[in-house]
């Protein structure tokens, strides 16, 4: 018999500061290790007012892990050590992978209106911590979009959903990443993988994510799941729109500061003696 998954944790995101001044929403973060594993952080950015977010993401190195933006409303320049650069647009994903180390700037554009949009940060295994960089640019009208029940859209940026893939695939760590948007009073099950770590971030309106229906979560909150085959979601008399993701746990020690995350301390002392020394890069495309 399938077993629905419980909730575990919720947790409502915090405000913090980041970049040269960026003034975001921190859903989880380095005190959650490993509860999330493989996942390591998720950021909520986004203001009608561009002073909180013109300053932007300067030069800065990544290492051993793999970065996850996706923009709701909103454009960010990005570029890095590798030649690439370019502009997210609203509706599009870039997948970063840094690996053995990139240095790149991502600086969002003064917007009218709300700007907003999504950082998640994908720990790496240690046998794929040093392979090379690379970049996954998606735009949204690659993104399929597919309703499996009445009242429910979902957007697939990874994964399968009904035999619908999503374009980012072969990834290092098995990722589920889908954008659900659900009508009023309406009940929509998902299958999920067992074993894997299972999240909803609510970006919009208010539901019950359980079957016990006891509490009701509104924007800004996480539900972390306990093991399970399925989860089970229902709106209210308001729509409900979340970030659902679920990856496959790496089961490795971690060893974090800043934009670097290893699997020891001498990795990463090695890795910021490297930046200092300009011997970071190992890659340049």
């Amino acid at each position: 018999m399938e077993s629905v998954r419980e909730i575990k944790k919720i947790l409502k995101n915090k405000p913090t500061i980041e970049g040269a001044g960026v003034h975001l929403k921190r859903v989880f973060g380095y005190h959650e290790v490993p509860l999330l594993d493989p996942f390591l952080l998720l950021d909520d950015f986004g203001s009608e007012n561009p002073d909180d977010y013109l300053a932007g993401f300067p030069w800065h190195p990544h290492r051993g892990i793999e970065t996850v933006t996706y923009m709701l409303q909103g454009e960010v320049e990005h570029g890095d050590s590798i030649g690439n650069s370019g502009v997210i647009k609203s509706g599009d994903v870039q997948w970063m992978t840094a690996g053995n180390g990139i240095i790149h700037q991502e600086m969002p554009k003064r917007h009218e209106g709300y700007m907003r949009g999504f950082q998640l940060w994908v720990n790496l295994p240690a046998a794929s911590k040093m392979m090379n960089p690379r970049y996954r640019d998606v735009i949204k009208d690659t993104i399929p979009e597919i309703s499996p029940q009445k009242g429910v859209k979902i957007k697939i940026i990874s994964s399968d959903v009904g035999g619908t893939k999503g374009p980012v695939q072969d990834l290092v760590i098995d990722t589920e990443y889908i954008d659900v948007t659900m009508a009023p009073n309406t009940e929509f099950e998902h299958p999920t993988k067992k074993g894997y770590k299972s999240f909803a971030y609510i970006i919009e309106g208010s539901g019950y994510f359980n079957l016990k229906k006891k509490k009701l979560l509104d924007n800004g909150h996480i539900v972390i799941y306990e093991d399970g085959d399925k989860v089970k979601i229902t709106s209210t008399e308001n729509h409900l729109r979340f970030l659902f993701i679920s990856g496959k746990p790496i089961g490795e020690p971690v060893a974090w500061y800043g934009p670097i995350v290893m699997n020891t301390q001498e990795e990463l002392d090695l890795a910021f003696s490297e930046y200092r020394s300009g011997s970071f890069i190992k890659y340049r495309g």
